[in-house]
């Protein structure tokens, strides 16, 4: 696919549901006893991956462009399934279909695509085995995960890092178990579980950086409204900051405070971002966004993102990467490990990217450093099968001297398969 150059970005967008959260709500669907009817759900090839293994589960599951109804008997009635589980690129689904199975009374494999099964698992089956479950991996930490299910027990755990996965693995296992489970987490991550756990009936408790559920629970079936996907919004919104002249909406954007730190980050910094129509969908924030193109961004924005900050952002890393080029201090990334686990290493991502584009870049364990005020030139983008490395390129793109051109856009399916005609309509 070949990026052109853009003169300005005008016009009107309304975002997909939130992939995050359509993962978690067909989940506790799925475990609550009735019928749960989900609307906006995504339709990211994630999100369907999820509903497909669930569908081998034995639940009844009926879908309509981007809604769904989930039918259950409850959680303690899933069928073993005839086949292997296949999770395609989606951690999420893994991670927290991998709780699901391991109060489950009978033995069953998940597994993804070749990206998928180089991730780590160990951070989930490390506590699901002290809760009782049995897990067979590869080099102990890659799926296949063969998990063999039992009575799962409740435990004491303290994250070793900041993950919404492992927490919300851990909390779903703990509505299955016997007793009391305790989440401590010492860096908050995104919150998407908490907030909807109440909804199906869950009692969960929250204080000082501990989350406790008791189980075991009976969901309640619900019906639920998904928000619009930030991560999918800061393309957009990375995009109207860079491009000159540029003005556009985004309606019904969820912004979860968990979410949504670049947010913060870049209106503190100047950038003319405007917020209105606020409103809630289950607890999750909504809002309408106008952005338009910032000279003072690009002076007033930090030099370094770290620490705290890092967590809050670390999907939107590669789409900061391009803002990065144009900063006025330009942009030191550290303390991003985590990066280069995600469906790429997306540390040498976009260090490859940003050099194959013209830019200079020195990278480091840990980030990435870009100098001030460098002009994007044209190139050709190795995507590496990643769906937010070929969005952030595309961006990119808009800027650029010379046209962009992208290896393998179609990976953009994994969260956002109407990414590129989004685009295109306010080009």
């Amino acid at each position: 696919m070949i990026i052109q150059p853009v003169s300005c970005l005008r016009g009107e967008l309304t975002l997909p549901g939130d992939k995050s959260i359509s993962h978690r709500y067909a989940i506790l669907g799925a475990m609550a006893n009735g019928t749960t009817r989900i609307s906006q759900f995504s339709q990211s090839e994630d999100c369907q991956s999820t509903l497909r293994c669930l569908k081998k589960l034995g639940l009844g599951i009926r879908q309509s462009k981007n809604e769904v109804e989930i039918q259950s008997a409850g959680w303690k009635r899933f069928q073993k399934p005839r086949e292997l589980l296949d999770a395609g690129n989606s951690g999420t689904t893994v991670r927290l279909l991998s709780a699901l199975l391991s109060a489950s009374p009978f033995a069953s494999t998940i597994q993804g695509d070749d990206s998928l099964n180089r991730r780590p698992m160990e951070r989930i089956i490390r506590p699901l085995t002290q809760m009782g479950a049995r897990i067979e991996a590869v080099q102990d930490e890659y799926p296949p995960l063969r998990i063999t299910g039992s009575q799962l027990r409740g435990i004491h755990y303290r994250l070793p890092m900041a993950s919404a996965q492992v927490k919300s693995c851990v909390l779903l296992a703990g509505l299955m178990a016997q007793g009391e489970t305790t989440v401590v987490e010492d860096v908050p991550s995104r919150d998407h579980t908490e907030r909807a756990l109440p909804f199906f009936d869950v009692v969960l408790t929250e204080a000082e950086q501990q989350l406790k559920v008791k189980g075991p629970v009976s969901l309640k079936a619900v019906q639920m409204e998904i928000p619009g996907d930030f991560s999918a919004a800061v393309f957009f919104i990375v995009a109207a900051l860079l491009v000159p002249d540029a003005e556009i909406y985004l309606r019904r954007v969820g912004v979860n405070p968990s979410r949504t730190g670049l947010l913060t980050l870049l209106e503190d910094s100047g950038a003319r971002v405007e917020r209105t129509n606020p409103r809630e969908f289950n607890a999750e924030p909504v809002c309408d966004l106008k952005i338009c193109f910032s000279h003072e961004l690009l002076r007033r924005f930090p030099a370094e993102i770290s620490g705290k900050w890092l967590p809050n952002m670390i999907d939107e890393i590669p789409a900061l990467a391009v803002l990065a080029t144009r900063l006025e201090r330009g942009l030191r990334v550290r303390g991003g490990e985590e990066l280069r686990k995600k469906e790429s290493d997306r540390i040498k991502s976009v260090v490859v990217n940003l050099r194959n584009l013209g830019v200079q870049v020195e990278e480091y364990p840990d980030g990435f450093f870009v100098p001030p005020n460098q002009q994007i030139q044209g190139g050709r983008v190795q995507t590496f099968g990643d769906h937010r490395i070929a969005m952030a390129f595309a961006v990119a793109g808009l800027i650029a001297t010379q046209p962009v051109e992208l290896d393998h856009p179609s990976c953009v399916s994994v969260s956002f398969p109407e990414f590129f005609e989004r685009l295109q309509s306010l080009s």
